[in-house]
């Protein structure tokens, strides 16, 4: 019997970029609505995902997938389509960041400081310390 017929890499990677370039709207329509359906999913996950993380780590393929792509794929990337995605991600998340980050200042602004004393004074790390462990309460106890 004779092999299948494939067509080269090149084309089947340029009919990938095509099609996948114009199907915003498909990928759109398919996200609308599914998220509790990818929330229960994920959820379900998790502990293949705790297991498929510990394996790969454990047979050392994070750091062989880290030292294939290299830094030059990550600098390249990250160069080319970062500055554009992460000025529209800062953007879109600005009501979520003020979500989240407001409770820290409300805490930040409710606790009672040591007084502070000298340049380099131990009580000068004590009132760092009493935010800390006022922050750390907060994060913990969500």
């Amino acid at each position: 019997m004779p092999p299948p017929n494939v067509p080269s890499i090149s084309s089947a990677a340029a009919k990938w970029a095509r099609r996948a370039a114009g199907a915003g709207s498909e990928y759109e329509l398919g996200v609308r609505g599914a998220g509790s359906r990818w929330a229960a999913g994920a959820k379900a996950a998790a502990p293949n995902y705790a297991a498929g993380v510990t394996a790969a780590a454990g047979a050392g393929r994070y750091a062989r997938g880290i030292d294939k792509a290299g830094p030059a794929k990550y600098e390249g990337k990250a160069t080319r389509l970062g500055p554009g995605r992460y000025s529209q991600g800062v953007a879109d998340a600005e009501p979520q960041y003020q979500a989240g980050f407001a409770p820290f200042l409300d805490v930040i602004g409710r606790t009672d400081l040591p007084a502070r004393g000298p340049v380099g004074a131990d009580q000068n790390y004590a009132r760092v310390a009493t935010i800390g462990k006022a922050l750390r309460a907060l994060a913990v106890g969500r």
